[in-house]
């Protein structure tokens, strides 16, 4: 079974996971009402002895052990380095990871953006000491430090992959190349009833970032760190959407199969989607990153708090983004690498070129999933920002 075909069938046996994490709405996933206090925990400042185990909250695709295919295996080559046997749980959703992370029960997570600082603030996980992660060294700059993985000046893991949230329509139908998301936010489209949308409350960041450049009166700035005003008009802009919403999608086969049976022409999607769909060959697709710009994701590798096997975390967390480890997650996964030396090791030798994986001017366009704070998480210094709990509410008021 090839790369492809294998995603295939990883991200529907994670379709169950997201629809039962998805009727759970925010439980478990409620952001601080504000980022207050940074909880003090410290980095750990020495590598120790693994202690033989490793628990792990993952997205499908992320730690692949060889047992579905043989030829796609980096857990194994970790384990019998390291003596750290892995237990994996795939999650779903962002708000699930969170919710397991909150157990105690595991030692790490691959969080995305719309996660972390709700794990940091909540003193669910640790600061990184990078000096006991050697690759992280030549992890693209451009993912450090940022508002979704640091906090007082702290680096709160290591960047694993990342990606934008771009554009994705059916050229036979949309005969007209879009160049704008007013393709899928006009509320007298032509392709009503055909339109799909990203299901998370962080889709909301989308519409801000259209209302941006389409309503410069609202002063959006970050379409993370939204006024109640502004918040309010980007939930009008979606409810007005949602009338020409045919399917909302949250993994990646409701997507697939929207565009290959033609119930869905035009929507917002991931690069690896678009993939599938051109290498399944039952349906033409092409992608575009719009003039508004695009929201995007980038995933984190953290450790708990109070991890069980801490040692064996580091050095999971050094081998993940490791060169040949991180160039095989990011070709299995379909995203773009963290790591700069994984270019010269992936086995197609244009897929870097395909994700813009060291193109920093690219990344620079992209406005990443960051948790919605009332200290707004511009860099602003101001408090009258909107939380990641009231998006919630406001989503669930989108959808009816």
């Amino acid at each position: 079974m090839n790369r492809i075909t294998k995603l295939s069938a990883i991200a529907m046996a994670a379709a169950l996971l997201v629809t039962i994490a998805g009727c759970s709405g925010s439980g478990g996933g409620t952001s601080p009402s504000s980022q207050g206090n940074l909880p003090k925990i410290a980095a750990q400042k020495k590598l120790g002895a693994g202690e033989g185990k490793l628990n792990i909250i993952v997205w499908a695709g992320y730690a692949e052990d060889g047992s579905d295919d043989p030829s796609v295996d980096w857990v194994t080559p970790f384990e019998k380095q390291t003596g750290c046997q892995v237990n994996a749980k795939t999650a779903g959703t962002s708000d699930e990871m969170v919710q397991l992370m909150r157990t105690g029960q595991y030692d790490g997570v691959s969080a995305s953006g719309d996660a972390t600082l709700r794990l940091i603030y909540a003193g669910d996980v640790a600061p990184v000491n990078t000096s006991l992660v050697p690759n992280y060294a030549t992890i693209s700059d451009f993912l450090k430090l940022k508002a979704w993985n640091s906090a007082g000046g702290k680096m709160y893991g290591i960047p694993h992959g990342w990606g934008a949230n771009v554009l994705m329509y059916n050229p036979a139908v949309v005969t007209t190349a879009p160049d704008s998301w007013s393709a899928v936010f006009d509320k007298s489209s032509p392709y009503a009833g055909k339109i799909t949308a990203y299901d998370s409350p962080i889709y909301i960041a989308d519409a801000a970032l259209y209302l941006k450049s389409t309503d410069p009166s609202l002063g959006i700035k970050d379409p993370y760190s939204l006024t109640e005003k502004q918040l309010n008009a980007a939930v009008a802009l979606l409810k007005t959407q949602n009338a020409n919403i045919g399917e909302y999608w949250s993994d990646y086969t409701k997507e697939v199969e929207a565009f290959e049976s033609g119930s869905s022409v035009v929507g917002t999607t991931w690069q690896v989607i678009a993939n599938l769909i051109q290498s399944d060959g039952k349906a033409k697709v092409e992608t575009v990153v719009p003039k508004e710009g695009v929201t995007g994701w980038s995933d984190t590798w953290m450790i708990a708090a109070k991890a069980k096997h801490p040692n064996c975390m580091y050095q999971w967390m050094n081998w993940i983004t490791s060169p040949k480890v991180n160039a095989q997650v990011a070709e299995w996964f379909g995203e773009a690498p963290s790591q700069t030396k994984s270019c010269a090791e992936t086995s197609d030798p244009t897929f870097c070129d395909t994700y813009h994986a060291t193109d920093a001017s690219y990344a620079a366009d992209i406005h990443y999933w960051t948790t919605p704070q009332t200290a707004c998480v511009d860099g602003s210094g101001k408090t009258d920002c909107t939380a990641y709990s009231e998006w919630t509410t406001k989503w669930q008021q989108i959808k009816g």
